[in-house]
C-alpha cells in the first residue's frame, strides 16, 4: 500500500512554517540585516566584540577591532558613556558603551594591540563627604 502525501496531516504545517521563514528572511533583506549579503568586508557592517571588567577601584574595557590602525581610533568619554569611532580599509566600528560604574575620564588610559583595545578608568567617587558646620 502506497501512502498519499496529500493525507499527511503536517505537510500544510511545514509549509506554513517554511512561509514564515521566508517572510522573516525576505524582512531581514530589505533592511540589509542577516542574510543581506553584509559581512566583515562590508563598511559599517562590523560589530565590535566588547568585554567590560569590574575591578576594585578600576574599570577595563577590551574590544576586539582588527583591521584598523592605532592613528584612525577615536575614543571619548563622558564619565558614563565610552564612545568608540574606528575606521580601517575595509571596516568600521562605531559604538557606544554605557560603563556600568562611574568612571573619571581624566585618568583614561588605552593600548591597542594586535586588534585588541583596552581602556582602563578610574573609578569615580560615587559621593562626596560634606562638612556640617
Amino acid at each position: 500500500m502506497r501512502r498519499d502525501d496529500r493525507d499527511d496531516p503536517f505537510d500544510e504545517f511545514f509549509r506554513e512554517i517554511e512561509r514564515m521563514m521566508n517572510d522573516v528572511m525576505d524582512d531581514a533583506r530589505a533592511r540589509g540585516g542577516a542574510g543581506a549579503g553584509a559581512g566583515p568586508s562590508d563598511p559599517g557592517a562590523a560589530d565590535v566584540h566588547l568585554d567590560v571588567y569590574e575591578e576594585d577601584d578600576r574599570l577595563r574595557v577590551v574590544a576586539d577591532i582588527p583591521g584598523v590602525d592605532k592613528q584612525d581610533i577615536d575614543l571619548r568619554c563622558d564619565g558614563e558613556v565610552l564612545t568608540l569611532d574606528a575606521a580601517g580599509d575595509a571596516r568600521e566600528y562605531h559604538e557606544r558603551v554605557r560603563l556600568p560604574a562611574r568612571v573619571d575620564e581624566h585618568s583614561a588610559s588605552a593600548s591597542y594591540n594586535n586588534g585588541i583595545l583596552e581602556v582602563t578608568f578610574d573609578r569615580a567617587d560615587d559621593s562626596a563627604n560634606i562638612d556640617l558646620s
